[in-house]
């Protein structure tokens, strides 16, 4: 049986995260195997907006561009308030993870939705607490799914990119979304 891994990316900035994406397209990496993770942030004076056009979600605001253009590469996107962490934006597979979470409502030790997404894809519990604490403090995830030769891939350029951290995390089956 092939073995599904994960590789998380922790970048500092969102053209950071948006210049690793471009790394993995430009290396044939399937762009429908990527998801992207960063808070919204908003002001009095800054109007943010979100609606769906036929498939697409559509954002406006000060990251509109960012957020507008990756949309429309990578699979799936989503707004979520997530308590304990705030407003987050997410365009890819993970969208799923977290969709699955909130209709089973989970509770998985005192994690987010968010967490017992990236938990449902095999990723461990002390891992998953170190993303939603990057997430916190203003971080951007991006997140490789596939086989472990394709995130062995991924991994090996996302370290050569202007990440602050790189994990892979590997399982043989997706793990059901109870943690103990």
């Amino acid at each position: 049986m092939s073995k599904k891994s994960t590789v998380v990316a922790v970048y500092p900035t969102h053209t950071d995260a948006e210049a690793a994406i471009k790394e993995l397209q430009h290396a044939g990496f399937d762009l429908k195997r990527l998801s992207i993770v960063g808070k919204d942030y908003h002001t009095e004076e800054d109007v943010v907006g979100y609606y769906n056009s036929g498939n697409r979600m559509m954002y406006w605001g000060k990251r509109g561009a960012f957020w507008g253009g990756l949309w429309g590469l990578l699979f799936g996107s989503a707004f979520f308030m997530i308590p304990g962490i705030g407003p987050l934006v997410v365009a890819g597979p993970l969208v799923q993870a977290i969709v699955a979470a909130l209709e089973g409502a989970i509770v998985v030790g005192g994690t987010t939705a968010f967490g017992a997404g990236l938990y449902s894809l095999g990723i461990p519990e002390d891992s998953v607490l170190e993303y939603e604490t990057a997430l916190k403090a203003d971080a951007f995830l991006l997140v490789a799914h596939g086989s472990d030769e394709e995130v062995a891939r991924a991994k090996e350029i996302l370290e050569a990119t202007a990440s602050t951290y790189v994990g892979q995390h590997s399982n043989a089956e997706p793990q059901n979304a109870e943690m103990s």
